[in-house]
């Protein structure tokens, strides 16, 4: 099945949707809406399963909406001889580019080496040939290593004094939120039904086996039970709250752990490509640009607070700046430099005696008496293989109780929605299609913004410029590009409120905020006015989304 779009991830039949969830038998039902539960929900519909999918916030807004944004291989783990999980992560990183080129982008990734940092020169050309080699990485993206003048030059900002020399190797930088949706709509179109502000808030049992959950639409306040021949339980850092409900919180537990990531204007970070650096404390950190920010990040911390809305705090961006600034002396960033954070949570696995960057990422599956598997762990470049490994499991307990036969996982050839570009270069050449068809031309739309929706929706960019003329003329070109985003994602992404919009669905909340202020009062008129928001209901919207526009750059 090619990509396309899916139209039942439409905001405006959330009352169809809810009803149909609400009568009809699931042979799946997939709690969670990150990147994980995204994928078992893709890779069961796709196995022929009838599947449904709940979240209760909106689609990727944990921990899949706030990573380090890299479909990397986790060259750290080499150090940690985790020869596995390397392999398997490095090999996903061409599958996903492969299938969604527009969001899985390969970029440059220079890993200087210093004196008494954490990697020599022999053992960084030995980890990173090794990396190659165990992630397939192609001929012309290997490895190169370089001198301390050749690293110099590919970034000047370096501190030289300390500088031995460098390696540098390929990344594929991703927007994790964007890949989470495009998984989404994927699963949509193989069938799968998905909502998002649906919560389960309790588990339906018939002789002792679970048959479903009770569940609460927080848009509606809609009361539903779904039922479903078996439950996955894939809500991420949450998973543990959903074993308890369902009794079954014993032996393994999760671990969570925070990070934290800052964003700073380009000009006041200007780097030349991404930087992977040793920081004092022997943790590495990332600096990586993007468009007119570069962001930096991650802090690793145990966390034991409140789960659903983790904090950035004043001690985790002195961390972060006092890092950067050591590495790059010339620039002197400051507090007031940053322009935007996010802080998310790692559900890892624990493990005794060991500290949050030792903690491994695998992944693991717990089996409950209930019937309840819940999936837990691994890193946001694996979460292909996890949802296999997972869908693997059900698939045998049906074909076991039903005698039913369900075809083999093939999501490594499913090319997501919004990939369909035949080549390497296609990107580019669908790219120039768009700026000399008549009807876009004639608006005056510059390269720019076309690059900018191509490597947000990919070959649905057309589909999302067509809206054009359903929007106010009067507006700026930008505004009124908003707003065909806007009514794009309403119709196909479930977008249903500001946040999901400016910070999910299009990363302005973290990459572009100062552009926010120009556009809020197109984006809030066309959802005010698709999703029937009364006064009330819009002043409730827009304070929500200011105290999180604000919380970006409140530091505690």
């Amino acid at each position: 099945m090619k990509s396309g779009i899916s139209k039942s991830l439409n905001s405006l039949q959330r009352k169809s949707l809810l009803a149909r969830m609400g009568s009809e038998p699931y042979d799946l039902l997939v709690i969670g809406g990150g990147i994980t539960g995204a994928g078992v929900a893709l890779d069961a519909a796709s196995r022929g399963l009838k599947v449904a999918l709940i979240e209760k916030r909106d689609f990727g807004s944990g921990t899949s909406s706030k990573s380090t944004k890299l479909i990397h291989g986790g060259l750290r783990y080499l150090k940690q001889l985790e020869i596995a999980l390397v392999r398997e992560v490095g090999r996903e990183r061409t599958i996903l580019h492969r299938n969604a080129p527009h969001i899985v982008i390969p970029e440059n990734m220079l890993l200087p080496i210093v004196a008494n940092g954490s990697l020599g020169k022999r053992s960084t050309s030995i980890g990173l040939y090794a990396y190659d080699m165990l992630a397939g990485v192609r001929r012309k993206e290997r490895r190169v290593m370089l001198s301390l003048q050749e690293t110099l030059q590919y970034e000047p900002l370096l501190r030289k004094e300390i500088l031995l020399g460098g390696g540098l190797y390929k990344e594929y930088r991703t927007d994790d939120a964007r890949l989470t949706i495009e998984v989404m709509k994927t699963a949509a179109q193989y069938g799968a039904d998905a909502m998002n502000y649906v919560a389960a808030n309790n588990f339906i049992y018939e002789n002792n086996v679970a048959i479903g959950v009770e569940a609460t639409d927080s848009i509606s306040g809609q009361q539903l039970q779904i039922g479903a021949k078996k439950i996955v339980n894939a809500a991420g850092p949450w998973v543990d709250e959903l074993r308890a409900k369902d009794n079954s919180l014993k032996g393994k537990k999760l671990h969570l752990t925070k990070g934290v990531h800052i964003v700073v204007p380009f000009q006041r970070l200007p780097l030349q490509q991404a930087v992977y650096f040793d920081v004092a404390d022997k943790r590495m950190v990332f600096a990586i640009p993007r468009g007119k920010s570069t962001y930096i990040g991650t802090t690793d911390t145990n966390y034991k607070g409140e789960i659903d809305h983790p904090t950035t705090t004043r001690a985790d961006v002195d961390y972060l700046l006092k890092a950067t600034n050591y590495m790059f002396p010339s620039i002197h960033l400051s507090i007031e430099d940053v322009t935007s954070s996010w802080a998310g949570l790692r559900p890892l696995i624990h493990e005794e005696g060991k500290g949050p960057s030792e903690l491994s990422r695998k992944d693991e599956i717990f089996y409950s008496p209930s019937g309840v598997i819940s999936i837990a762990g691994g890193k946001l470049t694996g979460f292909r293989k996890m949802a296999e490994r997972t869908v693997d499991v059900v698939v045998k307990q049906l074909e076991e109780e039903q005698n039913r036969k369900f075809r083999e996982c093939f999501t490594d050839n499913i090319v997501l929605s919004g990939g369909g570009f035949d080549y390497d270069d296609a990107i580019h050449s669908y790219i120039n299609r768009i700026k000399i068809q008549q009807q876009f031309a004639a608006l005056g739309i510059s390269t720019e913004q076309v690059i900018d929706l191509v490597y947000k929706y990919g070959t649905n960019t057309t589909s999302v410029l067509d809206l054009l003329p359903q929007t106010n003329t009067q507006d700026s070109l930008d505004m009124r590009i908003a707003a065909a985003e806007v009514m794009y994602g309403i119709e196909h992404e479930m977008v249903t409120n500001l946040s999901d919009f400016f910070t999910r669905r299009t990363g302005m909340l973290y990459f572009e905020r100062n552009n926010i202020e120009q556009l809020f009062p197109a984006v809030e008129e066309k959802l005010a006015l698709m999703l029937g928001w009364t006064e009330a209901q819009r002043d409730e919207q827009e304070q929500v989304f200011r105290l999180e526009y604000l919380q970006a750059v409140s530091f505690e």
